[in-house]
């Protein structure tokens, strides 16, 4: 039995409690009143939440941008921007915007080591500079172009499955898969010298795919409420009651660290008698050994983030690019007499012969632009003192960010037709204005939190595709059956194809 004073007391405390919840509300949605959006998202990220959930969260952050502009307030204190012409200012070259906590959820999370930082995930400046500076040059285009010859072992290899498996047979095959696949074998090659197997299986070895995935579809949802992954997945105790500890992708690459730990100094003689290159784990290795003060465990950041973020985005890339070029016998056409104009080498044409071929460029570019392997917003947090952006003054604390999928098809700096596959617009636009859009084309970040892995992509892009256009007469089979699933990292479906038959092969080396 509750006395009556006790019953009082309590009444009177879930009177106060209910008032400084809804004042605690109502502060939070009065801050941004002025920025415009859906009504019952700006009290909740739930919304938010549902919308990654649904695996379509692009189309919607485009619909509401078409609708209310270009300032949407998508959250109780998260602003979305959809103008091109403000990302030099929200992701500047100085300091400024500190990321977000968006990105603590794609930390890898293990019981013993706890939430791994990396280049990419760090919110601290300071700690982004010290995993970054240490491997920068690594990541230059003249350092990338070093690792030819290993990208064409993997397109030899990716050349002889396809002509034993599918040449002159009529068969249908799954072309988003084998381009997944070099995509994985070639960072497989450049990070650790070996082949993961997924283009000799012909299949996902490991399944390290499927757990890049399931990755992505766990953490995409949290990145909307990261306090909540701290909880979930981010916490000991939580992670004590899972059947399977820890990451096993962390895993993978923990163990295969290990391994060339107690054998890199015998590796390294091997290596500089025989004249063999680095991979990027040798090079990590050696950064680290050179470089007391880098944290201990850098070595396994570094190598994760090439193993998550170097193959899957890569991939989605290639598949856009090949689709739109397989659909479109104009592109297709154009794209062929361009690379036989250069006379370029085949069957594996050289990267001094396609790096500057402004067709291919162009083809590239609206591939970018058309699918950005990430589409979310890039969140991060407005500065002190508040800042205007597009006419909208947002008050310190402030969430804002802008995604690629949204920016990368405005209107008013690509046309009408932006969400049009036409390479044509970039050589169009004429140089100036082609500097422009490629300076605010967000697909791979902007500033100084650029992507570090984006020259590796674009030089295995534009190694693969003009092989694949020249060597095979490649048809696609069901056009309506591509699509795609949005958890951070975009997914495509369906891209099925077959060989018409295989063109006659010509030596130019």
């Amino acid at each position: 039995m509750v006395l009556p004073q006790a019953s009082g007391l309590i009444q009177i405390l879930l009177f106060v409690g209910s008032c400084g919840l809804v004042g605690r509300v109502i502060h939070v949605w009065w801050r941004l009143r002025h920025v415009p959006g859906p009504f019952l998202p700006s009290f909740s990220d739930y919304f938010r939440v549902k919308w990654v959930q649904s695996s379509k969260a692009h189309f919607v952050h485009r619909d509401l941008h078409r609708k209310y502009g270009n300032v949407v307030r998508m959250g109780p204190n998260m602003v979305s921007i959809g103008d091109p012409e403000a990302v030099p200012l929200l992701y500047p070259m100085r300091r400024g915007f500190l990321k977000a906590d968006f990105y603590v959820p794609l930390r890898p999370y293990s019981r013993t080591g706890g939430a791994l930082p990396a280049v990419f995930t760090s919110l601290d400046e300071d700690m982004h500079s010290r995993l970054k500076r240490p491997i920068a040059q690594i990541f230059s285009l003249s350092s990338v172009v070093t690792f030819e010859g290993l990208v064409e072992d993997v397109l030899q290899v990716i050349h002889a499955q396809l002509d034993d498996r599918f040449k002159d047979t009529g068969e249908v095959f799954n072309l988003g898969e084998w381009l997944q696949y070099f995509a994985f074998d070639v960072m497989g090659t450049l990070s650790f010298n070996k082949r993961y197997g997924f283009l000799e299986q012909g299949e996902d070895v490991g399944n390290k795919l499927d757990a890049v995935w399931q990755f992505m579809k766990q953490a995409a949802p949290m990145m909307q409420v990261p306090w909540l992954d701290k909880i979930l997945y981010k916490n000991q105790y939580v992670d004590m009651l899972r059947r399977t500890p820890g990451n096993s992708l962390l895993q993978f690459v923990g163990q295969t660290i290990g391994e060339r730990q107690r054998t890199f100094d015998d590796k390294a003689k091997v290596d500089a008698a025989e004249g063999n290159r680095k991979d990027f784990l040798d090079r990590y290795i050696e950064i680290q050994r050179n470089n007391p003060e880098i944290p201990p465990w850098a070595v396994h950041s570094w190598t994760f983030s090439n193993v998550i973020a170097g193959s899957d985005s890569v991939g989605v890339v290639m598949q856009t690019a090949m689709y739109h070029i397989l659909k479109n016998e104009t592109t297709r056409t154009k794209l062929v007499q361009e690379l036989q104009e250069a006379s370029v080498s085949r069957p594996y044409p050289q990267w001094s012969e396609v790096s500057k071929l402004p067709y291919l460029d162009a083809c590239v570019l609206e591939a970018l632009r058309m699918h950005p392997p990430f589409a979310l917003p890039f969140e991060r947090v407005v500065p002190e003192g508040g800042i205007t952006i597009c006419g909208t003054y947002l008050p310190e604390g402030t969430i804002v960010g802008a995604s690629p999928y949204v920016t990368n098809r405005d209107t008013q700096a690509y046309g009408e037709d932006s969400d049009d596959w036409r390479p044509e617009r970039w050589i169009e636009c004429g140089p100036e204005r082609k500097r422009h859009l490629e300076n605010i084309l967000l697909t791979f970040g902007a500033g100084r939190r650029i992507c570090l892995g984006r020259y590796i992509g674009i030089f295995e892009i534009k190694k693969l595709i003009p092989f694949l256009v020249l060597q095979y007469d490649m048809r696609i089979v069901d056009e309506d059956s591509f699509t795609s699933e949005n958890f951070w990292f975009f997914k495509h479906h369906g891209l099925f194809a077959r060989m018409e038959g295989s063109k006659k092969e010509v030596s130019q080396n």
